[in-house]
């Protein structure tokens, strides 16, 4: 049944942490340091093992649940702690979260083992919704992605004029840099830096984790390495980390966030009722006051800036 899929891809992934972590090279962190539902770029992932399982879907048209495939900033910024209960309360409907990179959570869509998908990468959401598999895509809200590192900032990108030399400074000196590696919105927009910088990251210096956000700072700030992440997820967790701000503000750095649900007349049982009551929700003036206020009287400032109603370019 589909909704056995929760539990099926929590055994999938420990197998591949107990794999990943028998055959990583020595440029990679171990995948068994940190547990996640995010498997290593250079591993079968989650979503390709259950690709090839047998899964047998349930007919939830007429469900009160829904399972929505999310990244990982998502979760670990605590936003959708605030937001599902909210949505449980108010609809009747019960969520059942699978908190991965924007590019597992499309291809849990993709396979329809998700009703809905709250994600942050932009150009594989539009070929997502070229093949047709996304009924309707919306835009949510927005925040930045920044440039964290060890305080003593060894590449001196603190004073770099734009991501692409903060990004070649790293590089030119091999300190740390620590890639989530997981196909996620996160990670897709670091290989878009590297490709802008005419660089391709290898060596000891270039660690992968194949983890979600929150994971991947923690590492990062072990291992005494800059990494590219959310401002959203950074803001939650910079109290247990020994990691400082050192380059933000690049129009380049713009992350958006968009509600997708999944096509019912490309894809069988899907419960779309549930989900575009979901993404109703998420764009309701209501609920995008709750995004707006969001970590204000924790961190002093928004985590999430809602958009719902704008059009694209007013974001850019």
């Amino acid at each position: 049944m589909r909704r056995t899929f929760l539990s099926l891809l929590t055994t999938i992934v420990l197998f591949g942490i107990a794999l990943s972590a028998c055959t990583a090279q020595a440029t990679k962190i171990p995948t068994a340091a940190v547990a996640t539902t995010e498997a290593p770029a250079t591993v079968t992932s989650p979503t390709q093992v259950a690709a090839t399982a047998t899964i047998q879907p349930t007919t939830t048209h007429l469900s009160n649940e829904i399972i929505l495939a999310t990244t990982t900033s998502t979760r670990d910024s605590g936003l959708l702690d605030v937001l599902l209960p909210l949505f449980e309360k108010q609809s009747g409907y019960t969520v059942k979260m699978v908190a991965v990179g924007s590019g597992a959570a499309l291809m849990l869509g993709q396979q329809g083992n998700a009703d809905v998908l709250l994600v942050h990468s932009p150009a594989a959401e539009l070929t997502y919704m070229a093949g047709g598999y996304g009924k309707e895509r919306i835009l949510v809200m927005h925040n930045d992605f920044i440039i964290v590192g060890p305080k003593a900032d060894p590449a001196k990108i603190s004073g770099s004029t734009s991501a692409i030399d903060a990004f070649k400074a790293i590089a030119g000196t091999k300190a740390i840099f620590v890639s989530r590696a997981d196909a996620s919105g996160t990670n897709a927009e670091e290989l878009t830096l590297w490709k802008a910088a005419a660089i391709t990251p290898t060596g000891d210096w270039y660690l992968k984790t194949g983890q979600g956000m929150g994971d991947t700072l923690r590492i990062a700030s072990e291992k005494v390495g800059y990494t590219l992440t959310d401002r959203a997820t950074y803001l939650s967790l910079k109290d247990t980390l020994d990691l400082s701000i050192l380059y933000q503000g690049d129009k380049s750095l713009l992350n958006i966030y968009h509600v997708i649900t999944v096509n019912p007349d490309k894809l069988t049982n899907i419960n779309y009722t549930g989900a575009k009551a979901f993404a109703d929700w998420m764009v309701s003036a209501d609920t995008q006051k709750v995004i707006a206020a969001f970590g204000v009287d924790k961190y002093g400032q928004q985590l999430f800036f809602p958009d719902a109603g704008k059009a694209e370019d007013a974001v850019k």
